[in-house]
């Protein structure tokens, strides 16, 4: 499908068709970036979107602990009493 690069402004746009809009599922926010001369349009995720299952998945495999023991300080000793 060919369609005309128009002015906006400063800028330039793209009107792109409902149907082709729908068939890639973009909503009101895309991610932009240049592949290879060319400009790909792609939904946008959300933050951190994934996270938790990554982070169930970690601690099933038997992951997710601390990178090194924890080394206690004065504080730790004179502080926490409870």
């Amino acid at each position: 499908m060919k369609a005309r690069i128009v002015r906006i402004g400063n800028s330039r746009g793209v009107r792109l068709p409902k149907p082709l809009i729908e068939q890639a599922g973009l909503g009101e926010e895309v991610e932009l970036r240049v592949e290879e001369g060319a400009i790909v349009i792609q939904a946008s995720t959300a933050l951190r979107a994934g996270w938790a299952d990554a982070a169930r998945r970690l601690v099933e495999a038997g992951g997710g602990g601390l990178l090194d023991e924890p080394t206690p300080t004065k504080f730790d000793a004179t502080e926490w009493r409870w």
